[in-house]
């Protein structure tokens, strides 16, 4: 098993369940290669540990095959002799309880919504099996896992049978940037800051695409066999999230994906393009690509009151799908045909554009490491996030990389750039503008921030224009 780095908060919160006197129901669910099972795993390593997974739902998959593969997996774990295969889930669910009536142990299920494929009573059975049998044992730890979010929201977190029984709820998201950066430095990838960021900008925090990085390749060379080549994990990943976790409609979902790779909307933008009449329809699919952690809807918020908006935007915050709708899909039959090759990154057109993007999702991502720097508690915090201002008849319009709202009437406007070229003092104009186009209320005074990768000309330093300017490398190793 490799190293384990990182998620301390989510470790912290499956060991306070150590702590109770009485069993606990988990839900776990995020993206696919997240590292769900790997936390769990690592959750599980010291006590008795037992894992089981639903098999992938097959055109002619049956309730009887997802049953054997469950009965071959415990007669494993405790070698027991040949017996009869299982009537139901219920008789399943009851032979496990038979090993597990004491003592510590730790139940994963896991890919929940297969095991449970073309079973309309698995839940009731479960939802039973857990008050008749499981949580009878006070040291029992059960955790319903899986990729299809959506699923799980609706048929385990939305499920009345399950109300009041979940001790825990855990929704995965991507690593850390110093997670990250741990993370391809174990596997002795020794990358400069600069080449990490580019990294992390193509394949996001998930750690199953960072596992792929080879120590003896350059950023750009594995990039480049990672993404574009036929038999890369990233030329052909995006199949499976569309496929196998989203399932029905998921024409749909790609096209609202589309719709967003070049930057956030509206959910009327969206509604006109995509010719989406129905609202509900349409929040329908937005709700299910949040939930499953692929787009992010940032709020606006007034200024004066400090009361969040009914206007927002909706922004693709996953960069692998960015990356790949904006590189690879575009280019897949020369890939299946080995003719597509590029020298570097920036030579791909519109690179600029599309690591800007990419580059603000991954500070969104890591806010909490900003607020650090700028010596900001969270209890201090009113609103922060992406800020944008309509245009109207009293107020010009205007849009914030990031903004940081602090009960003490400051306003942290974050500009955020990133480049390998120095980085010139027109960024100063380009932030006075955006102040001068923000509404202020009369008690609010502005901070300028510059969140940079790169060198900074001398006039920016010497302008003391920004009160703080972070560079992006710091956060790799906070």
């Amino acid at each position: 098993m490799s190293h384990f780095i990182g998620r301390t908060e989510e470790l912290n919160l499956f060991n306070g369940l150590l702590k109770k006197r009485s069993a606990s129901l988990v839900v776990v669910y995020g993206r696919r290669r997240i590292g769900k099972s790997r936390l769990i795993e690592e959750f599980g390593k010291n006590m008795l540990f037992l894992s089981f997974s639903g098999l992938f739902p097959e055109k002619h998959t049956t309730v009887q095959d997802q049953l054997q593969a469950f009965h071959q997996r415990l007669h494993t774990f405790f070698n027991l002799t040949a017996q009869d295969p299982f009537e139901d889930w219920s008789d399943a669910f009851h032979t496990l309880y038979t090993h597990v009536k004491t003592g510590r142990v730790v139940i994963l299920l896991d890919e929940i919504s297969w095991m449970s494929h073309n079973d309309a009573n698995f839940l009731g059975k479960l939802k039973n099996a857990w008050d008749l049998e499981f949580k009878q044992n006070a040291e029992l730890i059960l955790i319903l896992c899986g990729s299809v979010s959506t699923w799980i929201e609706k048929n385990i977190l939305s499920n009345r049978g399950f109300y009041g029984r979940v001790s825990l709820k855990l929704c995965m998201r991507e690593l850390f940037l110093p997670d990250c950066s741990r993370f391809l430095l174990t596997q002795d990838a020794h990358l400069s800051y600069y080449d990490q960021l580019k990294i992390i900008s193509v394949m996001g925090g998930i750690p199953k695409y960072l596992e792929e990085i080879r120590p003896d390749q350059s950023a750009d060379e594995n990039i480049k066999r990672i993404c574009f080549l036929s038999s890369g994990l990233l030329c052909n990943d995006y199949h499976y999230i569309f496929t196998a976790l989203l399932e029905q409609d998921s024409q749909y979902y790609q096209k609202i994906i589309e719709c967003l790779r070049t930057g956030p909307q509206e959910r009327t933008e969206l509604a006109e393009k995509l010719q989406i009449t129905s609202g509900s329809t349409l929040s329908h699919y937005l709700h299910d690509l949040t939930i499953s952690g692929f787009i992010s809807r940032d709020h606006t918020w007034n200024l004066k009151s400090g009361d969040i908006s009914k206007l927002s935007e909706y922004r693709l915050s996953d960069n692998y799908l960015r990356f790949y709708l904006h590189y690879i899909r575009p280019n897949l039959h020369k890939i299946h045909n080995d003719q597509f090759t590029t020298h570097a990154l920036s030579a791909l057109p519109g690179w600029p554009t599309v690591i800007a993007l990419q580059i603000e999702n991954i500070i969104l991502t890591n806010r909490k490491l900003i607020h650090a720097k700028l010596g900001i508690y969270p209890d201090e915090i009113i609103c922060s996030g992406p800020f944008f201002q309509r245009k109207t008849n009293r107020q010009s319009g205007c849009q914030i990389d990031y903004l940081v709202q602090t009960k003490f009437g400051t306003l942290y406007l974050c500009e955020i750039k990133f480049s390998r070229q120095v980085i010139r003092a027109s960024v100063i104009e380009e932030v006075r503008d955006k102040i001068t186009r923000l509404a202020l209320p009369r008690h609010i005074s502005i901070k300028p921030v510059l969140i940079y990768m790169g060198d900074l000309h001398d006039e920016i330093v010497d302008a003391h224009f920004f009160a703080h300017c972070i560079d992006m490398t710091t956060l790799l190793h906070t």
